[in-house]
């Protein structure tokens, strides 16, 4: 058995050669005798027949192979924006990274944002240029490109000249340049190698290759860099489990399989595992992979990846056993920022619809299911109009249910502006307090990007611990719809005051909950609660904004200039390059499509936007409402007759 284990993330821009490249390294390792090709949706980790199909990767895939005495986990992601939530579940799970840029379109959108979030992250990063034997292709172009728009912090391996090792390894490195100052060959080759080597699994620097996973050109160096600069994993196999699930699939009998990266300790079948929130579960089986496939196994240690099964109640992002500071990793990525809803074509696939979308939902979190009961739709969260099509697609031929959509809206959110509370308390006039329970709760306004916070100021152990929970719980459900119906963040919810009724039962001991307070009357009191104090304490809406970068002919930059200004762009620098000039500004993401849509008029066909998410800023103009899917509890009287009804 191979003694050490390196988990391998391939990272790219759609289209820039990634799969390509995973098909070369198994051949290379020997694990498939041909080369799949992406065209003719053959290769080994695009396994779904829409990935086949429109040759592009939707959903992660994990192959193993060894390289000497290291085994390597190989993970390919998607490289299409749309499906970035994949990529970002498994950066939780890496070593390292190869990522991957095209010799010929060269530092794309999504590259940035690659680089950016593996360096955030602190993962070693490799770097390949990728298909110099195209047509077009310049890695030497290409190359500048990445030492201007990604980092400075590149070492070109197919350079020789010591200086120029030493002028990027000596910006981490005093002693280094010191010694090059004073003696040039007291720096030695195996000196400049044992300083990359250490700097790049610090994810300080970055070694360059280039070459072609078509042809293999290159593949052989980009391997020994793998085996040289990427750390392998030290985990103990003996200590206590700790692990992270990043993958949520389902075998072909419906039953789900969770892939689990564990960081410490052995997971066994059989094992009753602890993974979050008070829940466990039992394996009923595992497989490890080896030699391209997942096979069973009686058991998966540290620095592996298994696939584990029987835990029905697991989700993506649990963490399994003792948390690990990597299966808490703050969101690197923007959240989808657009919505839409799903329709079933046959109005009888309602219920099958909902179930069907659950169960993608169980695999892309994100997608954020929002049932709406009153008019009986369902929406979901999007990153584009490409996800959308997949969703269509993977209901009609995996789950037979043809649907459509209604339009894409933009997802504001709302950020309160100061503080409220309010207080209902618990009292024998049913018209003023129907439920068994006091609850206070004080709404303040936090600082961007701090999400919602939870606490209480009331005497630890004054209220049980179910009804805690139930008011927690209900506080985040709650604060998905404001008072504008978007989702609320950036504020602090504490429970100030709280009350309720200890259990009675009858002389023949039979409970009875019209004079014991239970967790349904927290629940149903604290939107009642919460909203009142979001009112006062007032919301404004936000509308996501994106970051472009926008390379245009110089003589087309007035007409330009004059489309962005409707779209409520602004721009905030422009500079010179050649005969063109490079824009950069902020534009609402609701009107990036419609900017696509008019540059190659404006341009000639010559200009090259890309967009980056950048945050939100509050609306301009009549603020966008979002119907609601609740009972509405900012209309007391509505809210009581629809939840006590149903009570």
């Amino acid at each position: 058995m191979a003694s050490h284990t390196i988990n391998l993330g391939i990272l790219a821009h759609v289209d820039a050669g990634k799969t390509s490249l995973t098909e070369r390294l198994l051949h290379t390792a020997g694990v498939i005798d041909r080369i799949g090709r992406v065209d003719h949706g053959d290769t080994q980790t695009d396994s779904l027949a829409l990935e086949r199909r429109r040759g592009i990767t939707i959903k992660s895939a994990v192959v193993s192979f060894a390289l000497g005495a290291t085994t390597v986990n190989l993970i390919d992601t998607p490289g299409h924006p749309d499906f970035i939530a994949e990529v970002e579940r498994v950066l939780s799970v890496l070593d390292g990274a190869v990522l991957v840029v095209s010799a010929v379109e060269g530092v794309q959108a999504q590259t940035r944002v690659l680089l950016r979030a593996l360096r955030r992250l602190g993962i070693p990063a490799l770097i390949f240029v990728n298909k110099t034997d195209r047509r077009g292709a310049d890695p030497a172009r290409v190359l500048g490109e990445i030492t201007e728009r990604l980092t400075p912090a590149v070492v070109d391996m197919a350079a020789r000249p010591a200086d120029r090792w030493v002028d990027v390894l000596s910006r981490q490195d005093d002693a280094l340049l010191a010694d090059y100052l004073a003696d040039e060959r007291s720096v030695t080759w195996p000196r400049l190698r044992a300083a990359l080597t250490a700097q790049t699994r610090q994810a300080l620097v970055h070694p360059v290759y280039a070459g072609s996973a078509m042809t293999g050109a290159g593949v052989d160096a980009l391997i020994e860099g793998i085996r040289e600069f990427l750390p392998a994993d030290t985990g103990d196999p003996a200590a206590p489990v700790s692990g992270t699930v990043f993958k949520v699939d389902r075998g072909p009998a419906g039953e789900k399989l969770a892939y689990l990266r564990l960081f410490a300790g052995t997971v066994r079948t059989r094992d009753r595992l602890d993974f979050g929130r008070g829940r466990q579960g039992k394996v009923t089986g595992v497989s490890v992979f080896a030699d391209g496939t997942a096979s069973p196994a009686d058991s998966v240690a540290a620095g592996r990846i298994g696939l584990l099964r029987g835990l029905d109640e697991i989700r993506i992002g649990d963490p399994v056993g003792q948390p690990h500071p990597r299966s808490s990793l703050s969101r690197q990525f923007a959240p989808p920022t657009l919505e839409t809803v799903v329709l079933p074509r046959n109005p009888a696939d309602r219920g099958a619809l909902h179930l069907a979308l659950s169960q993608l939902a169980e695999a892309d979190p994100l997608i954020n299911l929002r049932r709406d009961e009153t008019r009986q739709e369902i929406a979901v969260s999007l990153y584009g109009e490409v996800q959308k099509e997949v969703i269509e697609a993977t209901l009609a031929e995996e789950h037979g249910i043809a649907v459509e959509f209604r339009e894409t809206t933009t997802i504001c959110l709302e950020r309160p502006v100061g503080t409220g509370i309010a207080v209902e308390v618990m009292t024998k006039d049913k018209e003023v307090n129907p439920f068994l329970a006091t609850i206070g709760l004080r709404l303040a306004a936090t600082p961007p990007g701090s999400g919602v916070r939870f606490g209480y100021e009331i005497e630890l152990g004054s209220l049980p611990p179910a009804f805690l929970k139930a008011i927690e719980e209900t506080v985040h459900e709650t604060l998905r719809q404001g008072l504008h119906g978007w989702p609320v963040t950036d504020c602090a919810v504490t429970l100030v005051r709280s009350g309720y009724a200890p259990r009675q039962s009858h002389a023949h001991a039979t409970f009875d909950k019209s004079m014991s307070s239970t967790a349904g009357d927290f629940r149903l009191l604290t939107p009642l609660v919460l909203m009142t104090a979001l009112r006062q304490a007032g919301t404004t809406v936000h509308e996501p904004l994106h970051r472009f970068e926008l390379d245009i002919p110089a003589d087309t930059l007035a007409a330009v200039r004059a489309a962005l200004a409707p779209l409520g762009a602004v721009p905030r620098e422009t500079t010179a390059h050649g005969p063109a000039y490079r824009l950069t500004g902020d534009i609402p993401a609701a009107a990036v499509h419609s900017l696509q849509r008019q540059l190659p008029g404006l341009t000639r066909g010559e200009g090259v936007l890309e967009c980056v998410f950048a945050g939100h800023r509050p609306v301009r103009g009549p603020v966008p409402e979002r119907p609601r899917t609740d009972h509405n509890p900012l209309n007391r009287k509505e809210y009581l007759l629809c939840v006590l009804r149903r009570v």
